[in-house]
């Protein structure tokens, strides 16, 4: 992958600067560079290549603590992440208060490709409800938009990157276009069960959406549907394509994919986009402001080189920010001379930043003991999951809360590593030799990893602003976080839980541990899911939102937000596939404005 060094990004003025490299600023820079704009890409992160660098074949007693997680590699050592967390060295932000349950937790990952080489690859379309949740409920705020401007993009998205799952037909759960989905994967014991188990208590457990695909990508038909009347795209995307194989099932998506079965930046979008000769990108650039001209437009953007220490100027016609909600802000409230950033005539910069609403729970099913040893590995993840099943109306009073949650879970005799056998130790009463093998093949693959994701509704208690004081080791303002769940929230992460321990009571299962005592103590911190939105909201005016419904902030024309931050809500599904859409089509209306001479 060529890379390009922070000195030769300050050399020419692009049309088009990209701030991120993820799921947003891959989207951006693949679309721009296809359509022929000339596109820089600043990274915070150092360059990684997955086909190189990816643990495959590696197993777990190869690594070192047996790859058991660490502070420094959270989600234990094969995973994708190679630079970054919750805590990065030299990189602090802080919180408002020393109350645990109003800290907020924030990931950034510092590599080319963002989240999308770590993340769980679960590709869920948000719903009609889900654009327009304030005129059902009277909570939050509606988009600008609705499902039906972003259906389209989508498709797009599933069609490029490879999205398993079928069509359902359930409430606010749209189904894609015919042909866009690839077959899901056959379920395996413990997911059967389960889905049996759930139908006696009405909880639909149905093909899970993943950005993994199970067959080859069609490179003759897929890429005129995708760059319709560009003949060169396609060329260069069909050849792409031909690179990608399919899934074999050989280990966890969060190490990453050598093959490139799977949707990251950094082997779906950026090596199309590098191949079309208009993209360059320079790694560990650390973003510190977007500079302004006379006029008030965008003339770039001031970074760090994180090689030199040395602050570095690159120049464009635009200035896409993709870096991260919470980032896109830091780098908006540092711009500026006047202290209240830019693009922040509303006030709105930093304000209403979500998570997704998460709780867990772990049992053990006696009917899942002494299994015969087979290979159920997988493909990386869950074949099923449950969408929410109880909307309507009348369900806000019943219930407690509004909005809702999906179900996820991991069962199955997995590769031994992080999290695969929780409560086995409570089980096997110490013992050891030939007792203590005969113990392991007894139960290992007997449990059940349960975890709700459900929807937070937006709230004025939580917001990020300049810390007044602290700067990060380059000498940039940190973020200080603000953070409360409200009692929808927590009530619902306490339901998640007890709709647990009843599809676990309903198979024979038991809990392993305890259930919460109150949804406060069910619920997991805000961050912790890694699902943060908001803080650069779009809407109709200038008076109520940072952005237009195509992520163009109002205040600066040629400046786009292109993240999660310009999320109004934050619904039950994962925000990933959303982001991307949203990036498509931001992105397409920005080359329509250029080539206008508009920008």
């Amino acid at each position: 992958m060529p890379i390009i060094d922070a000195a030769t990004a300050t050399n020419k003025r692009y049309d088009v600067i990209v701030v991120g490299s993820g799921a947003a600023g891959g989207q951006v820079a693949y679309t721009l560079a296809l359509e022929g704009l000339s596109v820089l890409m600043l990274e915070a992160g150092r360059a990684y290549v997955p086909e190189t660098e990816t643990p495959m074949f590696q197993t777990p007693a190869m690594a070192p603590l047996r790859a058991a997680s660490t502070p420094d590699k959270a989600f234990g050592f094969y995973d994708a992440t190679i630079g970054g967390g919750w805590d990065v060295p030299g990189e602090p932000y802080t919180s408002a208060s020393s109350d645990p349950a109003r800290q907020f937790w924030w990931w950034r990952p510092r590599m080319l490709g963002g989240r999308t080489n770590h993340w769980g690859r679960i590709a869920l379309r948000n719903g009609p409800y889900d654009f327009k949740p304030h005129s059902r409920d009277g909570l939050g705020f509606d988009w600008p938009i609705g499902y039906e401007e972003l259906a389209p993009y989508y498709d797009r998205v599933e069609r490029l990157i490879g999205v398993y799952g079928a069509n359902e037909g359930l409430e606010n759960t749209p189904n894609s276009s015919p042909g866009v989905l690839m077959a899901p994967p056959k379920p395996r014991v413990g997911e059967l069960l389960v889905q049996k188990g759930g139908r006696g208590l009405g909880v639909p457990f149905i093909a899970m959406h993943r950005a993994v695909m199970t067959e080859r990508l069609d490179h003759r038909r897929l890429p005129a549907l995708l760059h319709p009347g560009n003949a060169r795209a396609q060329r260069i995307l069909a050849t792409d394509m031909q690179r990608r194989a399919a899934c074999f099932f050989a280990t966890p998506c969060s190490r990453g994919c050598s093959i490139r079965a799977t949707y990251q930046s950094t082997t779906v979008h950026l090596p199309p986009a590098l191949a079309s000769g208009r993209l360059d990108i320079a790694c560990d650039a650390m973003v510190r402001e977007v500079v302004l001209g006379k006029n008030g437009s965008a003339s770039g953007v001031s970074f760090i080189d994180k090689h030199t220490h040395l602050e570095r100027h690159a120049r464009a016609r635009a200035v896409v920010l993709a870096a991260g909600a919470c980032e896109s802000v830091r780098i908006l409230l540092n711009s500026g001379s006047g202290g209240g950033g830019i693009a922040n005539s509303s006030g709105l910069v930093g304000r209403y930043i979500m998570d997704t609403v998460g709780a867990d729970l772990d049992g053990q099913v006696p009917r899942l003991e002494s299994l015969p040893a087979h290979n159920e590995d997988g493909a990386g993840g869950e074949h099923l999951y449950a969408p929410w099943w109880q909307y309507g109306e009348r369900n806000t009073a019943r219930l407690g809360f509004a909005r809702g949650y999906h179900i996820e879970f991991n069962s199955g005799r997995r590769q031994p590593g992080f999290g695969t056998a929780r409560g086995l130790e409570s089980l096997m009463h110490g013992s050891y030799g030939a007792e203590f093998k005969s113990d392991v093949r007894r139960y290992y693959g007997s449990f059940l990893e349960f975890s709700g994701r459900g929807e937070m509704i937006p709230n004025a208690n939580c917001f990020c602003e300049l810390d007044p004081a602290l700067k990060d080791r380059w000498g940039i303002p940190v973020l200080r976080f603000h953070w409360q769940w409200s009692e929808h929230e927590t009530r619902q992460a306490a339901h998640m839980q007890q709709t647990f321990a009843g599809i676990l009571d309903s198979i024979g299962g038991r809990v392993v541990g305890a259930i919460a005592k109150s949804g406060r103590e069910a619920i997991l911190p805000g961050g912790k899911v890694i699902h943060e939105v908001g803080g650069t909201m779009m809407g109709t005016s200038a008076r109520s939102s940072v952005t237009n419904s195509w992520g163009r902030t109002w205040d600066v024309p040629n400046l786009i937000v292109a993240d999660g931050g310009v999320f109004c809500s934050n619904a039950d599904k994962n925000p990933t596939l959303t982001i991307m859409a949203l990036a498509w089509r931001s992105a397409d209306h920005l080359v329509s404005l250029m080539k206008r001479r508009e920008i």
